[in-house]
């Protein structure tokens, strides 16, 4: 196994069959990287888990295969997707009339029902049935409810800013993109944006055991990535080049202060190369 020997753990013949088990349509490396993860919960399960990456890195795959895998052994596993707790859009567009406009289009620090979310990584650890919230991105809008029967042994949060950590103010004084050179001029939006992942988002981030990092080789590999993406909505609902372009703007500045953070700070930092691959693995020690 490559992945294997790129993080410097030895396989067993319990890991390989339960490679073996795995969906074969997935990425090789995705479906052994999920594998390994999987393992080392069946040692030590953590209660709450976060797995982290840009737009387009693969989170969603990757959390699918850790649910097959640790269901495989033995392991009752849920993965929530930060996405489904974007805020409605009505209550979207409330706070972007209260704070800054651009606080309409979902994605950063503030456009999250954080309450919600961090309510829901308790009761799946203790309750038989949960209500879940449903958002559709087609729409742009929370949808339904879905009912995950608990409790279970592990919950793992998927979301592109998991773990992201508020920066000093000083470090906002400069914009990054045009996006803040011409429609966060004095700064507001993107202070408002520190300041809640400061008060709303890391408390959830402090509350869990384990983080799992996909890094994105750079911003480029995003806009690709996530124009990949979009072929997989109906026509009627992709964005085109410059669309995407717009709206990665929104996730830039944070994702490459987590490049830079979550290297050194996850317990598995997962580096990709350009071509989607896994190109290095670093376990840290627990």
């Amino acid at each position: 196994m490559r992945i294997a020997r790129l993080a410097g753990i030895e396989v067993d013949r319990r890991t390989q069959d339960c490679l073996a088990l795995l969906d074969r349509d997935a990425p090789r490396d995705y479906r052994e990287l999920a594998v390994l993860i999987a393992r080392e919960w069946e040692r030590k399960p953590p209660a709450r888990v976060g797995l982290a990456g840009g737009q387009g890195a693969g989170k969603s795959t990757l959390g699918a295969l850790v649910e097959s895998a640790a269901k495989e052994l033995g392991l009752h596993v849920c993965v929530l997707s930060l996405d489904d707790f974007y805020l409605p859009k009505r209550q979207r567009r409330a706070f972007a009339e209260q704070n800054h406009p651009i606080f309409e289009t979902r994605g950063p620090p503030g456009t999250h029902d954080m309450t919600l979310c961090a309510a829901s990584l308790a009761a799946l650890a203790e309750t038989r049935e949960v209500r879940l919230p449903v958002f559709d991105k087609g729409v742009d809008d929370r949808v339904s409810e879905r009912v995950a029967e608990g409790p279970f042994d592990v919950v793992m949060l998927e979301g592109w800013c998991v773990g992201a950590r508020a920066v000093a103010e000083s470090e906002l004084l400069e914009p990054l993109n045009t996006l803040e050179a011409e429609r966060d001029t004095q700064g507001i939006w993107r202070r408002t944006v520190n300041r809640a992942l400061r008060d709303e988002y890391e408390p959830v981030w402090d509350s869990l055991d384990s983080l799992v990092n996909l890094g994105v080789p750079s911003i480029d590999a995003v806009r690709r990535w996530r124009t990949q993406q979009e072929q997989a909505r109906p026509v009627d609902r992709r964005m085109n080049a410059d669309e995407i372009d717009y709206f990665v703007q929104h996730y830039e500045r944070i994702t490459l202060r987590m490049l830079k953070d979550q290297s050194r700070s996850a317990d598995w930092y997962v580096r990709l190369d350009e071509e989607h691959r896994i190109e290095a693995v670093s376990v840290r020690a627990r």
